[in-house]
């Protein structure tokens, strides 16, 4: 029987939180590497996120074709349908592996489109006084409509911009991860 950690963290095995102490320490340190990695080599990142997006289509359209074949219960009209829709989610997927950063703009397109619809929807939102305060419906709207705006116009800039702030958090994420992790001795004395 193992023995709880009384005071560090309550009703955890001795061995159990070594080895989680162990999985955060490498999870963070491999988050800042590729935090490194996506904050100075943006395009490399970039390419790696389209060409696993574009191979999970096709992996995701496979599976569809199959499940149209072997799935019980399926009507005529649904295995058709379900085939069909996987054979485009291979052709997608085919397009974006063929053209990784076209998928990629495509991408900040829908993104942009998203921002322009839910600002839209705060304006009306704070014009119609559903929102609390009326301003803040209204400023959070315009900045989500004119960060659609430049998306569109830049979709590329702003694709890198994703991937730059992703890179920071997630450096900053991780190294929080290490700096919080309780100390090896703390855990060696509490047994």
């Amino acid at each position: 029987m193992t023995t709880p950690t009384p005071g560090l963290l309550p009703g955890i095995p001795l061995g159990m939180l070594r080895i989680h102490r162990g999985e955060l320490i490498a999870v963070s340190i491999i988050g800042v590497i590729l935090g490194l990695v996506g904050l100075f080599l943006p395009g490399v990142t970039l390419l790696t996120v389209a060409i696993i997006f574009g191979s999970y289509l096709i992996v995701s359209g496979i599976f569809r074709i199959t499940a149209a074949f072997v799935s019980h219960g399926l009507t005529t009209g649904l295995r058709w349908l379900t085939g069909i829709m996987g054979l485009i989610v291979i052709v997608a997927g085919i397009i974006c592996l063929a053209d990784p950063f076209g998928s990629l703009v495509v991408l900040a397109f829908v993104i942009g489109i998203g921002w322009i619809a839910e600002g839209i929807t705060d304006v009306i939102g704070g014009l119609r006084g559903s929102v609390r305060p009326r301003w803040f419906g209204i400023v959070s709207g315009v900045i989500s409509i004119l960060a659609g705006i430049v998306t569109f116009v830049l979709p590329a800039l702003a694709v890198v911009t994703f991937v730059t702030i992703a890179s920071v958090l997630l450096i900053v994420v991780s190294l929080s991860t290490l700096f919080t992790l309780p100390r090896r001795n703390a855990a060696a004395t509490s047994v």
